[in-house]
């Protein structure tokens, strides 16, 4: 259960910061943290929690990830839906959080007729920058399957594991810096689950994709790392 629990804590903190920075700060008037900001903040919610809880639970936050350690030999089949859950639960406990503290301001209202909307996000109209559903896909599978290369190169037992999580932080702000103007950036199914929930509309209609690419691009780089990069030898 605790690693169950430092799923859940590590997932809310990852859409509480990430989709909160650009609910919140990205268009602030003159002191608006813009893009990079919000692919910052995104980075530093996986760096922070990966040395707060991910020597309990190994710092999944995001079902992908979970997907493709499972695919790399790194996690067990048995565990998959367990920690998925609890992932998707504790995105959506934030995206909850968020909803509330949002209702706070005056007019406050989720226009899902609009790209990211509520962090939502979506291809096509729904794309922040007009992308097609093709060029959503392909951006989501190779930024996860990168992803998922960082992730399991920096964890390797012969890596310098103590910097794992400054690597894989820098790796998801880089993601976003890359692909907000595609898809918003989700490489993360529960991220996106949590925020079309509230959302609803064609950017819930829309989530199958921020599901399918971004577990399709893991399993991928989980096989491509243990059978094309991974050191079999003893150190």
């Amino acid at each position: 259960m605790k690693k169950l629990f430092a799923e859940f804590f590590g997932t809310y903190w990852l859409v509480f910061g990430g989709c909160g920075s650009a609910i919140f700060a990205a268009g602030y008037p003159e002191l608006g943290i813009g893009f990079a900001g919000v692919a910052l903040a995104f980075g530093l919610t996986v760096l922070t929690m990966a040395y707060a809880v991910g020597h309990i639970s190994g710092g999944h936050f995001n079902p992908a990830v979970s997907f493709g350690l499972w695919a790399g030999g790194r996690f067990p089949a048995k565990d998959l839906i367990p920690y998925i859950i609890a992932q998707c639960i504790g995105a959506i406990a934030a995206a909850g959080t968020l909803y509330t503290i949002a209702s706070g301001k005056a007019g406050f209202i989720i226009d899902n007729t609009k790209a990211g909307a509520f962090a939502s996000n979506g291809f096509g109209a729904f794309s922040p920058d007009g992308y097609s559903l093709g060029s959503a896909f392909i951006a989501e599978f190779v930024l996860t399957l990168f992803f998922l290369l960082v992730i399991l190169g920096a964890t390797d037992k012969f890596a310098n594991g103590g910097f794992a999580g400054i690597a894989i932080g820098l790796g998801l702000t880089l993601i976003h810096l890359i692909s907000i103007p595609i898809t918003n950036t989700s490489v993360n199914p529960a991220r996106s689950l949590s925020q079309a929930i509230f959302t609803g509309g064609e950017p819930l209609s829309q989530v199958w994709l921020f599901w399918a690419a971004p577990i399709l691009g893991a399993i991928a780089a989980g096989f491509i790392y243990k059978t094309l990069l991974q050191n079999h030898t003893e150190a």
